[in-house]
């Protein structure tokens, strides 16, 4: 199954190391981070764990739950639930494995499991807002996961969207849905417009 941008992520209920969850259930009214590992203990998702665990207060102050997943056993050893997929079911729901791949985590290495390196960002809505997948050599950069909610959570409140390198604080651009007839009402102040189609104004606080 592939999913994409505006899908519904698929429900799950699973062991966790603090717990069993039911996912959709877990997530409440929170947004939520589900981001994925091959197989426990390799040294890029190592480092990557270690940089989940020291950002969580970020995630927490943004009213974001995150999880890990790996394709093995885990042990306690995070300050965030992680899921072991053992059976593969949560990889395969989510297009990270085909669906046809038969047996259990055992036995299987990381290259394997290569293409269980995603980062899933998923709304209240429960639907999915963002799909990075990293290739097992490149760690992933999860300031830019923390930029990207920052904007999601922002534009989903206001009628506006972010430019490029966009970070906290700066410009942002007038949706393209708003009339400029709209948008004087909105943004009396007024707003710059280097292009007929580019409309400036500050962030909305």
């Amino acid at each position: 199954m592939t999913l994409a941008i505006g899908d519904t992520a698929p429900d799950f209920e699973a062991e966790t190391t603090e717990g069993k969850i039911r996912f959709h259930e877990w997530l409440g009214s929170s947004w939520g981070v589900l981001f994925s590992h091959p197989k426990d203990f390799t040294p890029v998702c190592t480092t990557e764990l270690g940089t989940m665990a020291r950002l969580k207060p970020e995630f927490d102050k943004r009213n974001v739950k995150i999880v890990g997943l790996s394709v093995d056993p885990v042990d306690n050893h995070k300050n965030y639930p992680m899921i072991g997929d053992t059976d593969l079911k949560i990889s395969k729901a989510y297009g990270m494995l085909p669906a046809a791949t038969s047996g259990s985590s055992e036995g299987r290495t990381a290259a394997d499991n290569q293409t269980v390196r995603n980062v899933f960002i998923v709304g209240p809505d429960k639907k999915i807002k963002l799909i990075l997948v990293y290739p097992m050599t490149t760690g992933r950069n999860f300031d830019e996961v923390l930029r990207v909610i920052d904007s999601l959570q922002m534009t989903a409140k206001h009628r506006v969207a972010t430019p490029a390198n966009w970070k906290q604080g700066e410009d942002v651009i007038i949706a393209g849905s708003v009339s400029d007839d709209e948008a004087k009402k909105i943004w009396p102040q007024g707003f710059k417009a280097p292009r007929p189609y580019i409309r400036i104004v500050p962030q909305p606080r």
